[in-house]
């Protein structure tokens, strides 16, 4: 048999691997393994009791929670028997968990805990096709329709195997297999179509092209709504036979990292520079001797990793000296944050400003930008070891074709490439040009094949002299300076651009008592913060064209948050709710100007 769907290489790699562990929870303080088979059993057991409970193939299933070892046998369990897995991010409202749940036309949810049951248990009237609501281990939820994780799973002890492996060797492989939600970041979320090729395929290439091995491990800690999380907890592991760790909590990934010292890891851009911002903090603190052999070692880890990244090899001297660097700083300072056995690191879903990225590679660690979206199951470029160019995306991953169009545009084409939105033709018909992909990303590449993104089509910023600006450049390089979090540049049909400036508290704090300062004044109310931001500006200014310089800025009171619809759950900046969420401010910004 062919094996062309994650389920299917679910229980071939579940032959092969056995006893070994596919995945880790932490259990009264000790990471507690689950072997491939018995994780192979369990979807099994999931999927016949789905069976049992009336899920027909094209059936849907929804999830609500946080990664747990229930969410991903739940979500392939329902692909194994035919059926469509679709995640709901923790973070949505009632409103808008049964916006999608209603939407992807679910027969079953699964929830975490009380707050995520609540949102359903609120909108139930206007969930009409929800028959059956599970929870997660330790939920402790009772109601019409409820049933605990241990009465779900046994629920399909009257199914036969034979039934149960009839389904899934009846998947095709271009069958819909899950519905990625989109953040809508411009109105209510699409159900991207992923199909059960798009996610195999994806899976294979991307683990043959990052070199994953079974030996790999890695920490499950962003939403499993995204695909990019799902590629690296679900598919990835499935096909190359690695561990995972689910983290206890987002509170805990800091103390999880540290224990787990993952081989792999994935964050967005907000994850790194929280890193960033705490060791360099920590950096500034040297002085003296101490202070002199972190920048010697800083300087000896960015000569290593420029060569490395052109596919180059270190000298002898340059060898030793990097020996030396290792055992007095690296080899205590990389696992001190977690990242003491990290092979391979990647920052993706938002641009990231290429000096963070210059700032860990002289501390050893890569990070490497990978580029795609939903619609083309996660990646379509990545940076790899030998072959990376910090500021870019990467080069194209085989298989897959790019293209630049004439506006700028970039398109995409290959079998990672969705099967449309679901039940919207229209917005579909608008995404997919004779199996083009239209990203709504603007970019470019350079001599070598490196794809530089330039901006969002979207985002583009039209003043009111009729100047076309891109912002994304500018947030970036606003963003280089520790105290901000977040910077989003306004300025559509206005006379010049302004900024919104939103400060990172911690760091604000500490570079107040650098200061000296602790007069009880709100930061965005301070003079000595104000100075400092304009000093920013001025320098970002200062590489940029007259009619990109920003003239006047606002710091805000608070951070941008997800509560507040700003961020979407992936940490990318709404603009339409930020516009409107600080109109008076922006507007106070254009009065007599």
């Amino acid at each position: 048999m062919t094996i062309e769907t994650i389920p299917a290489r679910l229980f071939e790699t579940a032959k092969q691997r056995g006893s070994a562990p596919a995945y880790h929870v932490k259990v009264g303080g000790q990471w507690r393994p689950t072997s491939w088979q018995t994780y192979a059993d369990e979807v099994k057991a999931a999927g016949k009791s789905l069976m049992a409970l009336g899920l027909a193939p094209g059936g849907s299933v929804s999830i609500l929670g946080f990664n747990r070892p229930e969410w991903v046998i739940m979500d392939v369990a329902a692909m194994a028997v035919g059926g469509t897995a679709t995640g709901v991010y923790t973070t949505c409202s009632p409103e808008e968990v049964q916006y999608i749940v209603d939407h992807a036309e679910s027969m079953v949810a699964l929830v975490e805990n009380q707050n995520q049951w609540k949102k359903i248990r609120a909108q139930r009237d206007r969930l009409p096709r929800l028959q059956v609501v599970v929870a997660m281990k330790g939920a402790g939820i009772e109601g019409e329709g409820v049933l605990s994780w241990e009465d779900f799973m046994s629920r399909g002890s009257g199914v036969s195997d034979a039934d149960f492996f009839a389904r899934l060797h009846a998947l095709d492989p271009a069958g819909l297999a899950t519905l990625i939600y989109t953040s809508g970041t411009t109105g209510p979320p699409k159900g991207v179509m992923l199909t059960h090729d798009n996610l195999y395929w994806t899976a294979t290439a991307l683990n043959d092209f990052l070199g994953a091995d079974p030996d790999d491990k890695l920490l499950s800690y962003l939403p499993l709504s995204h695909i990019a999380e799902q590629n690296l907890s679900i598919h990835g592991p499935v096909v190359t036979g690695a561990s995972i760790y689910y983290a206890e909590s987002l509170d805990k990934i800091a103390e999880n990292l540290k224990e787990v010292q993952p081989t792999l890891i994935f964050g967005v851009p907000r994850i790194w520079e929280k890193f960033h911002s705490g060791v360099s903090e920590k950096l500034l603190a040297a002085t003296g001797f101490k202070k002199s052999l972190v920048d010697w070692v800083r300087r000896v880890c960015a000569r290593k990793a420029e060569l490395e990244n052109r596919g180059a090899k270190m000298g002898l001297a340059l060898a030793l000296q990097y020996r030396f660097a290792n055992r007095l700083v690296l080899s205590k300072l990389k696992p001190a944050i977690g990242l003491g056995q990290a092979r391979i690191c990647i920052s993706g879903a938002a641009p990231i400003a290429k000096e963070v990225l210059e700032f860990f590679a002289t501390l050893d660690i890569v990070v490497r930008e990978v580029y795609g979206q939903s619609e083309d199951t996660g990646p379509t470029t990545i940076n790899v070891p030998g072959n990376t160019r910090l500021g870019s995306v990467g080069a194209r991953i085989p298989g897959i074709e790019v293209k630049i169009a004439e506006d700028g545009e970039i398109m995409v084409r290959g079998r990672n490439v969705f099967a449309g939105y679901y039940k919207d033709p229209q917005a579909t018909s608008e995404a997919l040009t004779d199996g083009w992909l239209h990203s709504g990303d603007l970019g470019e590449f350079d001599a070598n094949g490196f794809l530089n993104i330039t901006g969002r089509k979207k985002d583009i910023i039209i003043t009111a002299g009729g100047k076309n600006i891109a912002p994304k450049n500018i947030e970036a390089a606003l963003k280089n300076s520790r105290l901000i979090a977040e910077a989003v540049v306004i300025g559509d049909r206005r006379k010049f651009l302004t900024a919104l400036i939103a400060l990172d508290p911690d760091v604000t704090a500490v570079f107040l008592r650098e200061k000296g300062v602790q007069d009880g004044v709100p930061f965005h109310e301070h003079d000595a913060i104000r100075k400092e931001i304009q000093a920013v500006v001025d320098e970002v200014n200062s590489h940029l064209a007259q009619v990109e310089t920003v003239k006047k800025f606002t710091i805000l009171s608070r951070t941008l948050t997800i509560e507040h619809g700003e961020l979407t759950p992936t940490l990318k900046v709404k603009r339409k709710m930020v516009n409107q969420n600080f109109a008076q401010q922006i507007e106070a910004m254009y009065q007599g100007g």
